[in-house]
């Protein structure tokens, strides 16, 4: 019972570390811009997608395709940003029409998907995946242990480059002070766009890491919409830490639920550990950064 116990534990901790590269860049853009980014997870996909393409036509690996189309990514989002400033936010409508506008955009990213590549699940090929770690009776799959690895070097960059460059503790206070952010010589349009693009490239590694993991077809980022954001807000708004490590508690409560209790369950621990957190703690576990 004690393996069990403990295997699931580190099961949980692997798939943690996955939530937290899916979540981060929504920890950014609405942690941070309070952009409420619904068609995150279908940019996910996009970058699951771009991975495959790149590893079936030139047998790259999945992880280094994602970070060969991080910069593309990053442009994207920018644009993103731009269509969304001149429709809504400098209108000041970017509250219900805003989040109708990425509605739009994830509906229209997964019909895209559908016509090009159909709904069949599609899969890629590396030397780890199938392969599995032993350490003692602890068993640690490469196509889980590997993602994690990469979801935790991408959370202390990002970690690192909010807040040790003027850019990035301008991204970080973009959302408390914008007239401190002026006076500073900031445009907080500009930085929204820059944060926006950089939410949207890590997109594109959390798609490779997803496809690493699992098979995938267009309509998978759903089961991502409410996890990613049950895990923004019970870390913490905005909090790239508090992000990671609500991520790993996530991933662990649904491995032990999975284990013991059984897997149609575990959707249900995210909002369950959010009601709770919220009830005892209303500005998430770590606070909003």
């Amino acid at each position: 019972m004690f393996e069990l116990f403990l295997n699931a534990v580190v099961a949980g901790v692997l798939l943690g570390g996955f939530y937290a590269a899916v979540a981060l860049g929504l920890s950014i853009v609405f942690g941070r811009l309070d952009i409420v980014n619904i068609a995150h997870p279908a940019f996910v996909i996009v970058g699951s997608y771009v991975a495959f393409i790149i590893n079936e036509r030139y047998m790259i690996d999945p992880i280094l395709s994602g970070l060969i189309a991080l910069p593309f990514f990053f442009l994207l989002g920018i644009g993103m940003y731009r269509v969304y400033y001149v429709c809504f936010e400098r209108t000041g409508q970017e509250s219900l029409t805003g989040l109708a506008f990425f509605f739009g955009v994830m509906f229209i990213i997964e019909v895209l998907l559908i016509l090009y590549y159909g709904v069949d699940y599609r899969n890629v090929q590396a030397p780890y995946i199938g392969k599995t770690l032993f350490l003692g009776f602890l068993g640690l799959p490469y196509r889980m242990l590997v993602p994690f690895v990469t979801a935790a070097l991408l959370t202390g960059l990002v970690y690192l480059y909010l807040s040790k460059t003027f850019l990035g503790r301008a991204i970080l206070a973009v959302s408390q002070d914008r007239l401190a952010l002026q006076l500073m010589g900031a445009d907080p349009v500009k930085v929204k766009q820059w944060a926006f693009g950089i939410g949207i490239a890590t997109a594109a590694v959390a798609g490779a890491l997803l496809i690493v993991i699992q098979p995938v077809e267009p309509s998978v980022g759903r089961l991502y919409i409410g996890r990613v954001f049950a895990i923004v807000i019970l870390g913490g708004m905005g909090s790239i830490s508090g992000t990671f490590f609500a991520a790993l508690i996530i991933g662990i409560a649904e491995s032990l639920v999975a284990t013991f209790i059984g897997p149609s369950w575990a959707p249900a621990v995210a909002f369950a550990l959010l009601l709770l957190t919220l009830a005892v703690r209303p500005q998430g576990l770590f606070g909003r950064a």
